[in-house]
């Protein structure tokens, strides 16, 4: 399978000059990329990085992000990705769990500042050594723009190189935990080529083909399912930094893109545009659509909208490192909205009950997947990995699902809480545990319900302290404060009291059935 710088370098030497990244008005050559990260690459060595270590990434959808990534690839770094929606409560938790050594970060957004952040947070995360900025930093930080211009110390470099192992870990994205605390998967070379190997053969994507890269590069859907993807082909990918509906239809257009993929909230926000109709989206030939269930209704108005474009389904998750199902091309629009599509690649399933024991043709148990797109498990977490990755490879997804003969699998449910808000995984402890940590609340209980736009949602009910009144404008900028903002609850129910068990065990079927009855 080979290891990503191995993958770079087959596109180098088959297309040096066909662009791979265009951001704005910038772009990328393969040979450019590789160029390019030789440099970074060599300056992490120069900084004391080394394979094995891990280093944290915090920037939107632009080249800084991918440059550190294929840099700290080649010499076997592995890239803790975060997101510039984490806060606080978010980055001291994974920056210390993954012992990110160093940081490159974007200097600020809109409405925030990261240089300051971190200035001000460095005491709270001791492994940190190493603060690179993608613009101005703070005193004694380094800056990204000179680590690229660096040069290249050629025989360290290429030793470094040889080191690296397709069983090494590329990137650990971070999901949520059954504790609240989210758990980091170990994605490695290995298995994120897999995935995307596998979703370029089952659709014969080719370097012809042009990726709109809308998805974070944070998660696997953007950093395999697009940038992955789009590598494995050699094709082009168009980098959205943020998702803005009238830039991605202007990109569509402009790069005539062939590639689309979002959840279905990304699809409504498009349509929703003012002026979406004098958008030119004919050159889209494979619409990709996950995170949840499809509803009839987008299904029609994505393939009305998108005329020349198959929509297909695809389900994945970080533990698979990216895409382990998909629909197939020749599919029905019936076909997308029922199911999840088939395994792809030489992967397989299989569905099992309670006891672990395999269930038969269309009864309902939990998803199990098995192959080389499996994770190596997650990081400092003995006990999550023993639940979820068995010693002979399976992965134990949560999901409950049916198969039918001709092995197309269809989505019932989650066996946890966890609920899927606009596509981003949200677990109600989490946002329960913050939530508690505020002086006027007692108890927190959360669930997920269902949003005509969002997919899902947070419902929270709480519970006051003793003689508190609270204003639900108080406990939202609480939330906003401590938690990145699409974890932030959407709805907020203020309740004397929540339903418990003898044990004391807060009965969340009882608040889920409280609001089908009242819905």
């Amino acid at each position: 399978m080979g290891t990503i710088n191995d993958a770079l370098q087959k596109a180098v030497n088959i297309y040096p000059d066909n662009i791979f990244l265009y951001e704005g008005s910038k772009s990328l050559t393969y040979k450019q990329l590789n160029e390019v990260t030789d440099r970074l690459a060599s300056a992490f060595l120069e900084e004391g990085l080394k394979r094995g270590d891990h280093i944290g990434v915090l920037a939107l959808n632009q080249m800084e992000w991918l440059i550190s990534y294929f840099a700290a690839a080649k010499i076997g770094v592995g890239v803790v990705a975060l997101s510039v929606r984490y806060r606080d409560t978010e980055l001291e938790y994974m920056l210390n769990h993954s012992e990110v050594k160093a940081i490159v970060s974007i200097d600020k957004i809109p409405g925030f500042n990261f240089a300051e952040f971190f200035c001000e947070f460095q005491t709270k995360v001791p492994t940190v050594e190493k603060y690179i900025f993608i613009g101005e930093g703070f005193e004694g930080s380094l800056s990204f723009s000179e680590l690229i211009t660096r040069k290249v110390v050629n025989d360290k470099l290429r030793a470094h190189i040889k080191e690296v192992s397709p069983e090494d870990l590329a990137v650990m994205i971070y999901t949520s935990g059954t504790t609240g605390k989210p758990k980091g998967a170990m994605i490695t070379h290995r298995s994120i080529l897999a995935s995307a190997r596998a979703q370029v053969n089952h659709f014969q994507i080719t370097e012809e083909d042009v990726t709109i890269q809308s998805l974070p590069l944070n998660h696997v859907g953007g950093i395999t399912c697009q940038v992955t993807v789009t590598l494995i082909s050699m094709g082009m990918a168009v980098l959205i930094p943020e998702f803005r509906p009238e830039n991605v239809l202007t990109a569509i257009q402009q790069h005539k893109a062939t590639l689309f993929g979002g959840v279905p909230t990304m699809y409504l926000m498009l349509f929703s545009l003012h002026g979406f109709s004098k958008y030119d989206l004919n050159s889209l030939k494979i619409c990709f659509i996950g995170g949840s269930n499809v509803e009839p209704a987008l299904c029609q108005k994505i393939t009305t909208s998108m005329p020349n474009a198959k929509l297909v389904s695809l389900y994945g998750l970080s533990e698979s490192s990216g895409a382990c199902i998909l629909s197939r091309a020749s599919d029905s629009i019936e076909k997308v909205q029922n199911t999840l599509g088939v395994l792809i690649g030489d992967f397989i399933s299989k569905v099992v009950d309670g006891k672990r024991q395999e269930v038969g043709i269309g009864e309902m148990g939990e998803l199990l997947v098995k192959g080389e797109c499996v994770a190596k498990g997650y990081y400092r977490d003995e006990e999550n990995t023993k639940e979820t990755f068995s010693e002979d490879g399976w992965l134990f997804t949560g999901d409950l699902v049916t198969a039918d003969k001709e092995g197309y699998i269809s989505f019932k449910g989650r066996k946890k809480e966890l609920y899927i808000q606009g596509g981003f995984n949200v677990l109600p402890a989490e946002i329960e545990n913050v939530l508690t940590t505020h002086p006027d609340i007692s108890i927190a209980a959360g669930i997920g319900v269902p949003d005509p736009f969002y997919g899902e949602v947070g419902r929270f009910y709480i519970v006051p302290a003793a003689g508190k009144q609270l204003k639900e404008s108080e406990v939202l900028a609480y939330c906003h404060e401590h938690l990145a903002d699409y974890k932030v609850p959407k709805q907020l129910v203020f309740v004397n009291e929540v339903p418990m068990t003898p044990a004391g065990k807060i009965q969340k079927s009882k608040l889920r059935e409280a609001y089908l009855r009242s819905h």
